[in-house]
């Protein structure tokens, strides 16, 4: 058996219990697809991040309890928050090389700044099969690279919301998002993944790859104050600069320890 340290992080949030929870394991060497895929099951967390050293920067994966993904905000946020408060990371600044590109992340005293890709999006007409998923007809709707965008010009019809997780799991994309804009902040949003096995994510920087750039664009500001999620919820602030978004929040320690799992060959890292 190896030891393995784990650390698990609320994201998105000054405050513990709120926020996005994510599990991150720093690793020597990549373990076997299988092996991170059962990790991240047991987790039974929306993500766990696999980080492991390249040079002076990092690679990193995602696992979702049932798949790996290519892009995920808040595990990123929370693994650079285990290397510069935990493991003694001393730059101001972390490169993390991903399946989809390079991913930066700056450390502003108590503040990560992420430098993420803007998502490109483009206007679609509302389905029947959507339309009945989430109980009601959106005023508008685009689909991105991962996610379906449904915008509501009510914030309290998103509050509301109880869609058919069931009837959204069988859609062609990633999930759902709904939003609208907010008296308590520019933007209220909630996210639904349960194709990936996570009925709803508390805060999903990804998503705001396509979040920021429509509302920046319709309230004609480069920088707004997000706020999602349902029971559980988190914020962060976001700019869009040209094609890239940059997603901004914090982050809290809730646990730190060790997982316990069968020793298994070192994989060899690749471009190392």
């Amino acid at each position: 058996m190896i030891k393995q340290p784990i650390f698990q992080v609320d994201a998105f949030t000054s405050t513990l219990y709120t926020g996005n929870p994510a599990a991150v394991c720093p690793l020597e060497y990549w373990l076997d697809d299988t092996v991170m895929q059962l990790i991240a099951r047991e987790n039974n967390l929306s993500e766990t991040a696999f980080i492991v050293p390249d040079g002076k920067d990092y690679q990193i994966r995602w696992f979702t309890p049932n798949t790996e993904v290519d892009l995920c905000g808040h595990a990123t946020l929370a693994s650079a928050f285990v290397l510069f408060e935990l493991s003694g990371h001393q730059e101001q600044e972390i490169i993390f090389k991903s399946k989809s590109g390079v991913l930066t992340v700056k450390k502003q005293e108590d503040l990560l700044q992420m430098d993420f890709p803007r998502l490109p999006f483009t206007r679609i007409e509302p389905n029947s099969e959507l339309i009945e998923a989430i109980g009601m007809a959106p005023d508008e709707t685009y689909q991105s690279k991962f996610d379906r965008l449904c915008i509501f010009n009510d914030a309290m019809l998103v509050k509301q919301a109880k869609p058919d997780l069931n009837a959204l799991a069988n859609m062609s994309c990633r999930g759902i998002i709904l939003s609208a804009p907010s008296t308590e902040s520019d933007v209220y949003s909630r996210c639904f993944y349960p194709g990936c096995d996570v009925p709803e994510d508390p805060v999903t920087g990804s998503a705001h790859c396509v979040i920021a750039p429509y509302w920046c664009t319709r309230l004609n500001k480069q920088k707004i104050h997000a706020c999602q999620g349902g029971k559980r919820q988190g914020e962060l602030w976001c700019e869009v600069n040209q094609d890239r978004v940059i997603l901004s929040g914090y982050s809290q320690l809730y646990l730190q320890g060790e997982i316990c799992i069968p020793s298994v060959k070192k994989e060899i890292i690749h471009g190392s």
